[in-house]
C-alpha cells in the first residue's frame, strides 16, 4: 500500500508548548511545530494549507473592499485626493475610473463598484477557505491528484511556478486591456493639464522598452523610473505580459537543468525565502518609482514629487514677480547668479536659485515651456496659462516632506501644516515592507 507522502516527518521542532491546546494531528509530537510556528504545522498537509492561503487572499481583499468603501465614504470631491488621505482611489483614478479633464472627478460611482465586488470577493474566499481550513481534505493527493504537491518534487515545483508567472502575465495584459479597449486610463501628459484617453499607439520597439533596463540609475537617466511615457509603460506591459507567459508554458513543459537542481534548496521554507527576497526586490524598486515617477503615479492624485513642489515653488514665484514687472531674464540674485533663470550643467536654461538642483525635471505642467534650449523665455513671457499657474501654486505647498508622525509640507501655506503627500505615506509603507522581506 502506498504510503502518502504528507504523513511522512523528515525533521523535528524542540520546542516549549501547551499539549491541551493542539488539535489532532496537528500538534507538535505529530508536526514538528509548536502552535506558534502557524503554517509550518501545516507543511505536509495541502489542503488545509490551501485552506490558509484562500483565507488570507480573503482577509487581504476584504480590506481592500472596506478601505475603499471607508474613502468613498470621507471623499470630498472639492479638494484634491493628495490633500485626504487616500490610498486606494488614487490607483482606481490612475486607472481611468471616474475622472475627466485635469483629474477632476466626476462619478464616484465606479468606485463604489469596485469596493462592492472586493467585499463579496473576500466573503466568497472566507468561506472557501474556512471550507479547506476544516472541512476538506487534510491533503489533496488523494482527492485532487492534479493539485497535489510535494515540496522536493522539482518538476512538480517548477509546474506551479509556471501557473504563477501565466497569471501574472494575464494580470500585465489586463492594464493593457483596459487602456486599449475599455475606456482609456488617465493621462498626466495628455494637452490641458491631463484627461483619460485610449492609447492607440502601442511602444514595442524592443530597443526602447529593454533600453530603460539599460539607462544608469543615476542623474538624469532614472533607469526604469525615468519612464515619462503612457504608450512606453503600456507596451512595457505587453513585454512583460508575454515574458511571463510564455515562461510559464515553458517551465511546464520542462523539468529544471541539472545546475539548477544542484544549485537550488527544494524545500517549503526555501521558496518562501525566494518569495520574499522578490518582493523586497519589487518593492523597493516601487518606492523608487512612487516618489520619482509622476506619469505612472499621476501628481493630480498623488500629489507632486518633491523636485516637482520644489520647481512649482521657483516657477509660482517667477510669475508673481513678473506680473509686477520684473524682468525675469536678466534680474540677478544675491550670489550673482540669475534669481529666476540659469544654465544647468548641460547648458540649458532652468529655474535659478536653490532649486537648480532639480534642474532635469520633467512635469506635464512646465514642458510645454521648455524650447530646445531648456525653458524658452519667450514663452515664460507670453504663454503661460492660468491651469499652470494654479497647478504649480497648489504643488508648492504640498511637498512630500516630514514622515508619517511629522508635519509635513512646505512652511508657505498655513493651511497645509497637516499635509502629509501619498507619495511619502506610499514610500513608507512599501520601504517598511521591503526591508523586513529582505
Amino acid at each position: 500500500m502506498k504510503t502518502l507522502y504528507s504523513l511522512r516527518r523528515f525533521y523535528p521542532v524542540e520546542t516549549l508548548f501547551n499539549g491541551t491546546l493542539a488539535l489532532a494531528g496537528r500538534d507538535q509530537e505529530t508536526t514538528g511545530f509548536a502552535w506558534w510556528a502557524g503554517n509550518a504545522r501545516l507543511i505536509n498537509l495541502s489542503g488545509k494549507l490551501l485552506g490558509d492561503h484562500v483565507a488570507h487572499a480573503g482577509l487581504i481583499v476584504f480590506w481592500g473592499g472596506a478601505m475603499n468603501l471607508f474613502e468613498v465614504a470621507h471623499f470630498v470631491p472639492e479638494k484634491p485626493m493628495y490633500e485626504q488621505g487616500l490610498i486606494l482611489l488614487p490607483h482606481l483614478a490612475t486607472l481611468g475610473w471616474g475622472v475627466g479633464p485635469g483629474g477632476e472627478v466626476i462619478d464616484t460611482f465606479p468606485y463604489f463598484v469596485s469596493e462592492v465586488l472586493h467585499l463579496i470577493s473576500s466573503a466568497v474566499l472566507g468561506f472557501s477557505g474556512i471550507y479547506h481550513a476544516l472541512l476538506g481534505p487534510e491533503t489533496l493527493e488523494e482527492s485532487f491528484p492534479f493539485f497535489d504537491y510535494v515540496w522536493k518534487d522539482r518538476n512538480k515545483m517548477t509546474t506551479i511556478l509556471g501557473i504563477h508567472l501565466i497569471v501574472l502575465g494575464i494580470g500585465a495584459f489586463l492594464l493593457v486591456f483596459k487602456a486599449l479597449y475599455f475606456g482609456g486610463v488617465y493621462d498626466t501628459w495628455a494637452p490641458g493639464g491631463g484627461d483619460v484617453r485610449k492609447i492607440t499607439n502601442l511602444t514595442l520597439s524592443p530597443s526602447i522598452i529593454f533600453g530603460y533596463l539599460l539607462k544608469s540609475p543615476f542623474g538624469g537617466e532614472g533607469w526604469i523610473v525615468s519612464v515619462d511615457d503612457l504608450e512606453d509603460i503600456i507596451g512595457g506591459h505587453v513585454w512583460l505580459g508575454s515574458i511571463c507567459i510564455l515562461g510559464g508554458i515553458w517551465h511546464i513543459l520542462t523539468k529544471p537543468f541539472a545546475w539548477a537542481r544542484r544549485a537550488l534548496v527544494w524545500s517549503g521554507e526555501a521558496y518562501l525565502s525566494y518569495s520574499l527576497a522578490a518582493i523586497s526586490v519589487f518593492g523597493f524598486i516601487a518606492c523608487c518609482f512612487v516618489w520619482f515617477n509622476n506619469t505612472a503615479y499621476p501628481s493630480e492624485f498623488y500629489g507632486p514629487t518633491g523636485p516637482e513642489a520644489s520647481q512649482a515653488q521657483a516657477f509660482t514665484f517667477l510669475v508673481r514677480d513678473q506680473h509686477l514687472g520684473a524682468n525675469v531674464g536678466s534680474a540677478q540674485g544675491p550670489t550673482g547668479l540669475g534669481k529666476y533663470l540659469m544654465r544647468s550643467p548641460t547648458g540649458e536654461i532652468i529655474f535659478g536659485g536653490e532649486t537648480m538642483r532639480f534642474w532635469d525635471l520633467r512635469a506635464p505642467w512646465l514642458e510645454p515651456l521648455r524650447g530646445p534650449d531648456g525653458l524658452d523665455l519667450s514663452r515664460l513671457k507670453k504663454d503661460i496659462q492660468p491651469w499652470q499657474e494654479r497647478r504649480s501654486a497648489e504643488y508648492m505647498t504640498h511637498a512630500p516632506l516630514g514622515s508619517l508622525n511629522s508635519v509635513g509640507g512646505v512652511a508657505t501655506e498655513i493651511n497645509a501644516v497637516n499635509y502629509i503627500s501619498p507619495r511619502k505615506e506610499d514610500y513608507n509603507i512599501l520601504f517598511q515592507t521591503a526591508s523586513p522581506a529582505l
